[in-house]
């Protein structure tokens, strides 16, 4: 599995990454019906690629693909952070929740860059 022989199951990043995308669903559950096939289907599609892009690069054969999965991630996630953005501009949805769900956002995003620079630095070791 990619350059780490752990599942993605077993991933703290992953982990955040699948409660993110499950409060997001929730979340989009009080949207207005009409954006069901526009901003709610965009914050879930978003925020479900957090996780699975994730798990894709795990189970990659190398390192170099797990970073390009990760880096999809990366801009998952700030799709996510602007339709967060949007959503309180349109008051859709709880502010609080909203604002609660950005601070996870940031851990995720804090947790994919440290993930995304142990990876580089395994690689760059191993082409010493």
């Amino acid at each position: 599995m990619g350059s780490d022989i752990r599942s993605h199951h077993d991933l703290k990043v992953w982990q955040l990454g699948m409660d993110l995308t499950e409060k997001i669903y929730t979340l989009t559950n009080s949207f207005p019906r009409e954006e069901m096939y526009g901003l709610t289907s965009q914050l879930r599609r978003a925020a479900s690629s957090i996780p699975a892009n994730i798990a894709e690069g795990n189970g990659r054969d190398s390192t170099r693909e797990y970073l390009h999965h990760l880096s999809f991630a990366v801009g998952s996630l700030c799709e996510v952070e602007t339709f967060l953005q949007l959503s309180l501009r349109l008051k859709y949805g709880n502010s609080k929740h909203i604002q609660e769900l950005m601070n996870l956002l940031a851990e995720e995003g804090r947790m994919l860059r440290g993930l995304q620079k142990s990876l580089m630095s395994n690689l760059n070791n191993s082409n010493l």
